[in-house]
């Protein structure tokens, strides 16, 4: 699977967290490895991270590899089984942040890619930041109603996911402004099984093989 910077190894955690074998290889995408023809002949998106699956299925999409792996390996203390009642709630929530919260994320930190002048990267990266926020003003409602996890007393891996993002974004002023999320972000954080989300995680290119 590939691992873009700056992003950390959000699948990598579901196949730490699940135990699950895989191999892991580095991209360099500052050096363009992910255009050569050897990588797009195997995803001809050029996309990272990307995760070879064992029937050799090249897939991509963080939100769609996290799934993927705890379906395919029954993680059921990942993600709600198909069957489940929390699995709607599940899905609403992890398709939102994906969709809403992570889309406007790439555009606060790579604002150059929707401006047409240099000029207008400023306003680009404001109009995102304002509204990655009133999505989370909405998630801090929701937390606030179920607490303490999106799936009420159930932790999932949508905790992590929206954790990682408040991270990346401004950890501290975020949970001074939304309580509930800054309770949900201090439970996650004091997991076990979870890496560092505290600190804005540095650049970096990971690829690994499951």
């Amino acid at each position: 699977m590939g691992q873009i910077s700056p992003v950390p190894p959000l699948a990598q955690w579901v196949l730490e967290d699940g135990k699950i074998e895989y191999e892991l290889r580095k991209i360099d995408i500052l050096n363009g490895e992910h255009r050569t023809a050897e990588f797009l002949a195997v995803n001809p998106a050029g996309l990272v991270p990307m995760l070879v699956t064992p029937d050799g299925d090249a897939l991509y999409e963080v939100a769609a590899l996290m799934l993927y792996l705890a379906d395919r390996h029954q993680l059921t203390d990942l993600a709600p089984s198909p069957t489940d009642p929390d699995r709607g709630p599940f899905l609403s929530t992890v398709f939102h942040i994906a969709s809403d919260i992570q889309a406007e994320m790439k555009r606060v930190h790579f604002p150059h890619r929707l401006a047409l002048r240099m000029a207008d990267c400023a306003g680009v990266q404001d109009l995102a930041k304002s509204l990655v926020l009133s999505r989370l003003d909405v998630m801090n409602m929701r937390l606030a109603k179920r607490r303490p996890y999106v799936l009420g007393s159930r932790f999932s891996l949508a905790d992590f996911y929206l954790c990682f993002w408040v991270a990346y974004l401004d950890r501290e002023g975020v949970c001074l402004q939304f309580s509930s999320i800054a309770r949900l972000y201090d439970l996650v954080r004091s997991r076990p099984s979870a890496p560092p989300i505290s600190k804005r995680p540095r650049r970096w290119q990971r690829s690994m093989r499951r």
